[in-house]
């Protein structure tokens, strides 16, 4: 059974992570004519979600591998939802990160509960976990840090805001996700609608900014682009992005997208060669058959394959925990399998 709070996940309007009212129809219109010309594949031929079991109602799922062995998931809920597995296969819900509840929050939120897009990892002995806090429609937005030494439900610390945002800023600070680069460095990439995805330095020793440079490193000229990860396998940095709209249930148009570069700051391109900064990106999933708009993606290594972990929507528009093995073809662009 789906908890109650994915009622109104799923009854999320458009413009939650974006814009509203006409500006809101000219952002669709970008949608479907394509800043590159391309357009969501009508059928393309995808695999569908690897089998999993139990606890599955998720969304924009982050999951890191536990140093003793086995899986944590967190994502977007009352209080930030995690769950746990030993195999990567069954799941089962262990609570909320912060079961007393997130008052510093209270002033991006509107005094709801609901916390989104966490984005989840294990460093320096501890679990780190940044996510955000807004409202539907709003870049009234802020990103927040926490730690724990063991993720469990009431283990986690909140260590402060990150970065925020205005409405009188052109960009959203939602979606967040961390990376650490070969040398060393810390970075958060963001943001979702607005003039697209964001990039700044963080301070390694508090994971919190180092500095008040804001970099831009994919967009679609206003249009829907969301949910960054970067992750990096060879020499690349593989940026994903999730481009169309979430939240509509089995009516969802959200696809997952990519792009890489060989610095972390870029500029990122996709398989032929276009900018991601206006627009570009190779699709490597979208909706298929019964599977609905997938997206809301991470990406982690695995002893057998780099994994990816996205949720999608169900024909009865639940939404749903989606994971796949993660190839490389001969030239290094990856593929969903």
């Amino acid at each position: 059974m789906i908890p109650p709070a994915w009622s109104r996940t799923r009854t999320r309007p458009p413009g939650r992570r974006g814009l509203t009212g006409a500006l809101a129809m000219a952002v669709l219109l970008t949608i479907l004519v394509g800043a590159t010309g391309q357009s969501p594949s009508a059928a393309a031929s995808y695999p569908n979600p690897g089998t999993v079991t139990g606890d599955t109602g998720v969304h924009d799922p982050s999951m890191a591998k536990r140093p003793s062995g086995g899986y944590l998931v967190a994502y977007t809920g009352d209080n930030i939802g995690l769950k746990t597995s030993t195999d990567r296969t069954a799941f089962r819900n262990t609570g909320a990160a912060f079961p007393g509840g997130a008052p510093w929050t209270s002033a991006y939120t509107g005094g709801s509960r609901n916390l989104w897009a966490p984005d989840l990892s294990y460093r320096n002995g501890q679990y780190y976990m940044y996510y955000a806090a807004s409202t539907f429609g709003s870049n009234h937005s802020a990103i927040f840090l926490a730690t724990s030494p063991s993720g469990d439900p009431g283990s986690w610390t909140e260590r402060g805001l990150v970065v925020s945002s205005q409405s009188s800023d052109d960009f959203n600070a939602i979606d967040p996700n961390l990376i650490v680069d070969a040398q060393g460095g810390w970075w958060l990439s963001f943001g979702s609608f607005w003039s697209g995805i964001k990039l700044i330095a963080l301070n390694p020793g508090t994971g919190l900014r180092a500095d008040s440079t804001i970099r831009s490193i994919a967009g679609r000229g206003g249009g829907a682009i969301e949910a960054p990860y970067i992750f990096r396998h060879g020499g690349y940095y593989y940026l994903y992005v999730s481009f169309d709209l979430c939240c509509r249930g089995a009516s969802s148009t959200y696809r997952t997208m990519v792009g890489r570069s060989t610095s972390v700051t870029g500029p990122y391109t996709d398989r032929n060669g276009a900018a991601m900064t206006s627009g570009g990106g190779t699709e490597i999933l979208a909706g298929h058959g019964s599977i609905h708009g997938p997206g809301g993606e991470g990406v982690f290594t695995d002893t057998d394959h780099d994994i990816l972990v996205y949720h999608y929507y169900a024909n009865n528009g639940a939404p749903l925990l989606g994971i796949n093995w993660l190839g490389y073809d001969s030239a290094g662009w990856p593929y969903v399998s």
